[in-house]
Parts: structure tokens; sequence; C-alpha cells
């Protein structure tokens, strides 16, 4: 894709975004508050999802490393 292409492509995507954006929010049944409130829940849940997540990869790698250095069995 060339340079204003690929500007005017995503261009495109903000705008279209930011009108899908206003529209859901125009069109959502619960006030503003509830909404925000609702977000931020789920927003959290993810962070919170994502932080267990890289603590269990975190605990696997450094088991891994462990082995790697002889100072446990490995697991086979």
């Amino acid at each position: 894709m060339s340079g204003n292409r690929f500007f005017s492509f995503l261009s495109g995507i903000l705008a279209g975004g930011l009108i899908g954006a206003a529209a859901s929010l125009l069109m959502a049944p619960k006030p503003g508050k509830e909404t925000q409130a609702e977000i931020k829940h789920e927003i959290d849940s993810v962070l919170e999802e994502g932080r267990r997540a890289a603590a269990a990869r975190r605990a696997e790698l450094e088991r891994q490393l462990a082995e790697m250095r002889g100072n446990l069995p490995l697991n086979r």
C-alpha cells in the first residue's frame, strides 16, 4: 500500500470507530454512569485475568529455568 492510501485507510478506520462509539453511546439503554461502571468492571476483569495469566506464565518459566540449571529434576 502506498503511504497516501494507507493514511486514507487509517483515517477511515478511525472515523468509523468514532462514529460507531458515538452511536453506541447515544443508543445505549442505560444511563451513562451505569454504562461507565460496567465498562470499568469489564476492563478490571480483563486486566486481572491478564495479571493471573502473566503470573502463571512467569512461574512456569522460572520452573523451566530452574530445571535447565539443574536445580530441579526434569518432569519427563
